[in-house]
């Protein structure tokens, strides 16, 4: 069964989500501080994090940066903070996914569930050679040239994956956005551009120039393999 660690101090977000997940099949735990987090993700190995911002003790931009040293567990944040800024920050920690306070039940349902799917499907050729950088989809492995393993949150992964599938040909926000978040309008695109910049930066031997994630202004991205 699915396992979820849901991180939250506030008791009642956490037994509204703990109910809610649990009718539909999930796996609960709930976790209320960021050393607890990180202690219950270490344990259980959960398939998916739902994480607030505003812990006691260790916060949750920390305990996601540390999550991230040692797992590529698929996180969608919880929180109610709501600038751009905010969200920028946690996606560039790793990440996944951004809901605000107040919430939806069903929109959360709906992220996490891109989550996973995410997490699950590959690409049917089992690994990419460029001249910078290897990629095995199998085992989720980047490799720079210079043996440098590279980290790729889940979604940086279905981004490239969706890339590569397409590789040559534009691909629009609102494309990625209906194929990776399930969103049916272009609502979210600060969140492709977003990690976007961050695989440049992670891939991309130059990211203020890049060769193989390339935009197409005002249009959307195209993906090069064997760049010039």
């Amino acid at each position: 069964m699915t396992r979820v660690l849901v991180v939250d101090d506030e008791p009642a977000i956490g037994r509204a989500l703990s109910v809610n997940l649990s009718e539909r099949g999930f796996v609960v735990e709930v976790a209320t501080s960021g050393e607890q987090a990180l202690e219950a993700t270490d344990r259980e190995r959960p398939d998916v994090v739902v994480l607030d911002l505003g812990l006691p003790g260790i916060g949750g931009l920390e305990v996601l940066r540390r999550m991230r040293r040692w797992s590529q567990v698929p996180v969608v944040v919880l929180s109610a903070r709501t600038s751009e800024m905010d969200k920028i920050s946690a996606l560039d920690a790793g990440a996944d996914d951004y809901v605000t306070k107040p919430f939806s039940i069903n929109e959360l349902m709906a992220r996490i569930r891109a989550c996973l799917r995410r997490n699950a499907v590959g690409v049917d050729s089992p690994s990419l050679h460029t001249a910078d950088f290897d990629l095995d989809f199998a085992d989720r492995t980047a490799i720079r040239r210079d043996g440098t393993e590279v980290r790729l949150t889940p979604t940086e992964w279905q981004i490239i994956e969706y890339m590569v599938r397409h590789e040559g040909r534009l691909v629009t926000q609102l494309q990625l956005l209906q194929h990776i978040w399930n969103s049916p309008v272009d609502i979210n695109s600060n969140l492709i551009r977003v990690h976007l910049a961050n695989l440049r930066k992670k891939l991309e031997p130059d990211s203020s120039q890049p060769k193989y994630f390339v935009t197409e202004p005002r249009l959307g991205y195209r993906f090069f393999s064997h760049a010039d």
